[in-house]
């Protein structure tokens, strides 16, 4: 699953320090899959489609307006489109996002070719 031509690109991420994979569905929709190491807050934002999410290893808590959801490794959380959300981890926090469209860009590839570095 940690394949560089999978690897989210930084400036696609809500959370600093934060590592993610991702996967395409047919239909446009995404999964992505996220480490954070260092724990830390996600800054409110929203989405034009829904998002469901598992927590795969410690605490992520999801916060909608004032209330906070503090989720473990298995518990679950649907969001529906539209809803300002954000949060926070733990420290060695993973987990999995499914989300009704396309939320993710990939990082660009860099290819060694006769020892030049070419962006693609």
């Amino acid at each position: 699953m940690k394949h560089p031509s999978n690897k989210i690109a930084g400036q696609e991420q809500f959370s600093k320090g934060i590592e993610g994979y991702v996967f395409d569905g047919a239909d446009g929709s995404q999964v992505a899959y996220w480490t954070n190491p260092i724990g830390g807050n996600s800054a409110e934002h929203t989405h034009g489609y829904d998002e469901y999410m598992v927590v795969v290893q410690g605490q992520y808590t999801v916060t909608i307006g004032e209330i906070e959801f503090p989720l473990t490794a298995g518990k679950e959380f649907f969001i529906k489109k539209g809803t300002a959300h954000g949060g926070k981890s733990l420290p060695g926090t993973r987990t999995i996002h499914a989300f009704g469209g396309k939320r993710v860009e990939r990082a660009k590839k860099i290819v060694l070719l006769q020892k030049d570095y070419l962006l693609f």
